[in-house]
């Protein structure tokens, strides 16, 4: 199992702004843990999102001397691509492409068909310069807003969306309404479809539904899993506390379950978490 610890997704809703040397100091930490990745920032409008405005600046505070986890960063324009890219930092980009049209306005500013030629160029810009491009499949288990969603209206988005290229794909539980069936169901379809794709799980979750949900995408082939410290931060528009991100904890806990370890550093791990809990003032 792949974990990708998405600290950036669980403060960037989060105020007062923490200093971008506490940031560091955080991700510095986790990068000890020995996570797959970590979604560490954001190139976004400041205004939209000003907690994570410093993303460039933690750039050159963090040290991977001694660390093999690979930085992505979510970008929302071309505007923010351009900047992603022009750090040899980064690893990845990470692109919300919603199957939502009223969340892809909501959330990029722009239609469907607007997001599609957006991904086309921020693709192309990647592959230029060595990056690798993630893609959300934002609402990609339904929405709150009455708009069309079925497994083949995500299987169709799939096999647009690689013909570009593109060979990661996360399935983004945007509200938290996944239906196991409904992961199955997917993850069962696009994984022997798309052999040469790598599929991972975005979910949003309420503490009672974790393991329903992971064990859904793990049973149908799923091994790339997104999760926060402490389930901290979800989507604003969930309009519920209790629907935040999946928990880095119980990922760990049921890779172990599965004996799939991950080969973290347990202690670092509770290092970090100590840090996160300060930061946001959880202690």
């Amino acid at each position: 199992m792949k974990i990708i610890e998405c600290p950036r997704d669980a403060w960037q809703g989060h105020h007062p702004f923490i200093p971008t040397e506490k940031k560091a100091e955080y991700i510095n930490q986790l990068l000890r843990v020995g996570f797959d990745t970590l979604d560490f920032g954001s190139f976004v409008s400041p205004k939209a999102m000003p907690q994570v405005s410093d993303t460039a600046s933690l750039l050159d505070q963090l040290d991977r001397s001694d660390s093999d986890t690979k930085l992505l960063a979510i970008v929302a324009n071309e505007r923010g691509a351009e900047q992603a890219c022009s750090f040899e930092a980064i690893d990845y980009l990470g692109y919300p492409f919603s199957i939502s049209e009223t969340f892809q306005l909501r959330n990029t500013n722009t239609s469907i068909e607007g997001s599609l030629e957006r991904t086309k160029w921020i693709a192309e810009r990647c592959s230029k310069t060595g990056k690798q491009l993630v893609i959300y499949i934002s609402m990609g288990f339904g929405n709150p807003y009455g708009d069309l969603w079925n497994p083949d209206i995500v299987l169709y988005w799939i096999d647009k969306l690689s013909s570009l290229g593109i060979r990661t794909f996360s399935l983004s539980d945007t509200v938290g309404v996944a239906k196991s069936t409904d992961i199955e169901s997917l993850f069962s379809a696009l994984i022997p479809q798309y052999p040469d794709l790598e599929f991972g799980a975005h979910f949003h979750t309420t503490p009672d539904s974790w393991r329903d949900k992971t064990a859904a995408a793990y049973q149908s082939g799923c091994r790339r899993f997104d999760g926060a410290i402490l389930g901290y931060g979800g989507c604003p528009m969930a309009q519920d506390d209790l629907v935040g991100n999946m928990p880095t904890e119980r990922l760990i806990e049921f890779s172990s379950e599965q004996n799939e370890y991950a080969s973290l550093n347990i202690s670092a791990f509770h290092t970090a978490r100590n840090i996160f809990q300060e930061l946001m003032g959880l202690l």
